[in-house]
């Protein structure tokens, strides 16, 4: 395992990593069959020219893409982690720009881009688990961010019955090839932009529980092993 990270700290490696992990995520659109469901819910704010935050779990980040068939891509906010530059490399060749930082409360440079990019009208995509953990709990910089932007939060999910969910910390989901997919929209999330830290902490807890809702359902839906969120005492993994 040493060896592999060291081989992939360098660049040429690293670039070839990233190329098969894009072309993957294509190979994995072709050959799958997916069913989108409530598309009606960003199309209507995309008509309006009102910019959102999107959110999903980090085991379910791979297929983001997939739900975004819109113009521009939206920007994802990924970690500085060696792991995190390997995802801003792929989406870079999928054509998502990615903003540097984490969703935690102490992700400041990362809310300011985030705000930043709202503010000027871009749609952004982040993990509230990210880039760490604990699984599908949610940090709160999420929403700090759509308070001071005055956007919703939008949950987003997929499930996929032929699929691989790794053992690692998020439980990783990894569509096969020829897959039957389900990718689908939860409700918005709003905060107003008065909200106050008891009011942050409470919508936190609503945008968690239902990105969970509709994750279990899907999960359900296709007869997957539904992931649960790690224990709230768990530590993050170092």
């Amino acid at each position: 395992m040493a060896a592999f990270k060291n081989m992939m700290r360098r660049p040429g490696p690293r670039a070839a990593a990233c190329w098969l992990a894009a072309n993957y995520i294509r190979l994995i659109k072709v050959t799958g069959r997916w069913r989108f469901e409530g598309t009606e819910i960003p199309q209507k704010l995309i008509d309006e020219n009102k910019p959102f935050l999107v959110a999903f779990w980090h085991g379910r980040l791979l297929m983001m893409s997939l739900a975004w068939p819109y113009a521009p891509p939206f920007k994802m906010v990924i970690s500085h982690h060696p792991d995190g530059e390997l995802i801003a490399r792929t989406i870079k060749v999928l054509g998502f720009d990615s903003i540097g930082g984490s969703s935690s409360r102490g992700g400041v440079s990362a809310v300011r881009s985030m705000l930043r990019s709202l503010r000027s009208g871009e749609h952004v995509g982040v993990t509230p688990d990210g880039p760490r953990g604990p699984r599908m709990h949610a940090a709160e910089g999420v929403v700090f961010a759509a308070r001071h932007a005055g956007v919703p939060i939008l949950p987003l999910t997929y499930a996929a019955k032929g699929s691989k969910i790794l053992s690692s910390w998020d439980r990783f989901l990894i569509p096969l090839p020829f897959c039957r997919g389900i990718m689908k929209w939860g409700n918005p999330i709003e905060i107003a932009t008065d909200a106050d830290d008891q009011e942050v902490a409470r919508v936190t807890v609503a945008l968690e529980d239902e990105l969970n809702q509709i994750t279990r359902d899907l999960d359900t839906e296709l007869g997957l092993i539904v992931i649960e969120p790690a224990p709230k005492a768990a530590e993050s993994p170092s």
